[in-house]
């Protein structure tokens, strides 16, 4: 239904209005009783050995919305009735601030792919705190994705990190922490080991101070060496925090069925979908057997099918997430990982 009628539909516009349309009709149907419940009962699944606990965490299902989609928090009720067992909102900053110039996010069809440049565009944590402080759909662990204001040099970037957590500690079940964005001017050097330990040990410090500790989880790109990877195993073992999202987007173009003229008139941005897939598993493979095992992955790059998502859950992913993959294939993605996972049980 969904390549049939919909993705065409939606192709005709370009991919943010495409992305505002579609929530906005998702949003007019559930605001039907009737519609509202058959969306839902046709798109959940719900069956206890889906279940799982991670981080702590009483998650109804491995599958979650990755961040980017609801930057701010506007979405996660009407995202819900997909399927999801956990949305992560964000990236979002202290300030507001209004992200790169338009166009900035591109299909790849050729590709199953996106390129984004999008640059943290959100209203800023005051204003998803103000929406996280309504009744929240029950049973749905929410994430909050947070990162440093454009603007804010990395010597100061802690102090971004610091005010995103703390102003959104009462409202979300758990942290990631945003360092590998190639969209924000130099952001990625915070994944170096020195800088990258420090902000997570200071984050660790106000997490310890809290009378119930919540999960903080480090969001990695793609790109980085088994050397850099190396660090990060060493890193989460130092500063004890909870895992690791792999990966992010890549800076990579190779191996594209896109032509090169058109990737050059697209330029800078970070790339998703299919071209990610394999790099992003390779990596989980790689984290998962130098940690021994131990150490907790969210796997997410390139999921488009059931397969992909079985593919990343069995090189060491706990939990996965999809969001180029639901541009492609629709929402029925969801359900139909869920439902792999069930028979593969």
């Amino acid at each position: 239904m969904y390549k049939l009628f919909f993705k065409p539909f939606a192709f005709l516009f370009s991919p943010e209005q495409a992305h505002h349309l579609t929530l906005v009709g998702l949003k007019i149907v559930l605001a039907i009783p009737l519609l509202s419940t058959l969306f839902r009962s046709f798109y959940t699944v719900e069956d206890k050995r889906l279940h799982r606990n991670i981080f702590g965490l009483d998650f109804k299902n491995p599958v979650g919305l990755a961040a980017g989609f609801d930057k701010d928090g506007q979405h996660y009720h009407a995202m819900s009735a997909l399927g999801f067992g956990f949305i992560e909102l964000g990236t979002v900053t202290p300030l507001g601030q209004i992200g790169n110039p338009q166009p900035r996010l591109f299909r790849l069809p050729a590709d199953e792919a996106l390129i984004n440049r999008m640059g943290f565009n959100n209203e800023g944590m005051e204003a998803l705190v103000r929406r996280l402080k309504t009744d929240r759909p029950k049973n749905l662990i929410i994430g909050g994705n947070i990162g440093k204001n454009k603007n804010t040099p990395n010597e100061s970037a802690h102090l971004d990190y610091e005010k995103c957590f703390q102003a959104l500690f009462p409202y979300v079940d758990y942290f990631v922490v945003n360092v590998s964005s190639p969209n924000t001017p130099n952001l990625r050097d915070l994944q170096e080991k020195e800088p990258l330990t420090r902000l997570l040990s200071l984050l660790q410090k106000l997490n310890q101070e809290k009378p119930n500790q919540k999960p903080i989880l480090l969001k990695i790109a793609p790109d980085l060496t088994d050397g850099q990877l190396d660090d990060i195993v060493d890193i989460v073992r130092e500063t004890k925090i909870s895992g690791v999202i792999a990966t992010n987007t890549t800076i990579s173009r190779a191996n594209l069925n896109t032509t090169q003229d058109k990737i050059s008139q697209i330029g800078m941005g970070g790339l998703s979908g299919q071209p990610v897939k394999e790099r992003s598993t390779e990596v989980i493979r790689y984290l998962h057997k130098k940690s021994d095992g131990q150490l907790k992955i969210i796997g997410v790059g390139g999921i488009g099918s059931p397969e992909d998502a079985l593919e990343k859950i069995a090189a060491g992913a706990a939990l996965v997430q999809v969001y180029s993959g639901l541009v492609y294939e629709g929402p029925g993605l969801v359900k139909r990982i869920n439902q792999a996972i069930l028979k593969a049980t």
